[in-house]
């Protein structure tokens, strides 16, 4: 199997079969990062993203992995489509204002479990910067490594970052008045809800 980085010079090359392979190895990741973040154009934002991976080309470090790079240009689509939104001059700070405080829905998105459908209203609840850790970390599986790449910061303070969000992760679900019983459930395989979640996006996309 070619890696990505083979696939990405073919497609930057006019091989088009090339970027049909390397679409469908990460659509449903990218997919699914946009799902849990914006109500409506899920499918331009994701497009967007692949489109913007070819013309940026000169951007892509060699050293970082494609589907790190891929993240980053969602992760900068994502907040400018949020912003978009917003009256003229009003600032959008993804360190304190969550999907929710910015006009989405509390939960779009209806899964199978119940503690599942708790996972997804809080972390649609906590800070965008700290969702968008937690989901990378628990459904991509990103390392500290990665993340630290992706965010831009040493490995030690991407984890450190981790360890906050997840810190306000509990705190949004002991918030949001489900039984104690459900809730404890939830953080106790935070883990296994989190993948048993990842899988149904996917299989939803």
């Amino acid at each position: 199997m070619e890696s990505d980085r083979e696939l990405l010079q073919r497609w930057r090359a006019g091989d088009r079969a090339a970027g049909n392979v390397l679409f469908k190895r990460h659509f449903e990741a990218v997919y699914r990062f946009f799902r849990n973040k914006v109500d409506q154009g899920v499918e331009d934002l994701v497009q967007r993203t692949f489109t913007a991976c070819v013309e940026g080309r000169d951007r892509f470090r060699e050293e970082a992995s494609l589907r790190t790079y891929l993240f980053g240009i969602a992760h900068n689509l994502v907040y400018e489509h949020i912003r978009g939104r917003r009256r003229a001059g009003e600032i959008v700070d993804p360190e304190v204002a969550s999907i929710v405080d910015l006009g989405a829905s509390p939960t779009s998105i209806l899964a199978a479990r119940a503690e599942e459908n708790l996972l997804v209203q809080a972390l649609r609840r906590v800070p965008m910067a700290s969702q968008v850790i937690l989901e990378l970390f628990y459904w991509e599986q990103f390392t500290g490594a990665e993340l630290g790449v992706f965010l831009g910061v040493p490995e030690d303070t991407a984890r450190s970052r981790l360890r906050r969000a997840r810190q306000q992760l509990e705190a949004v679900l002991k918030q949001l008045q489900a039984a104690p019983v459900l809730v404890s459930s939830t953080l106790e395989n935070l883990d296994g809800w989190a993948e048993g979640l990842r899988l149904q996006l996917a299989a939803r996309t």
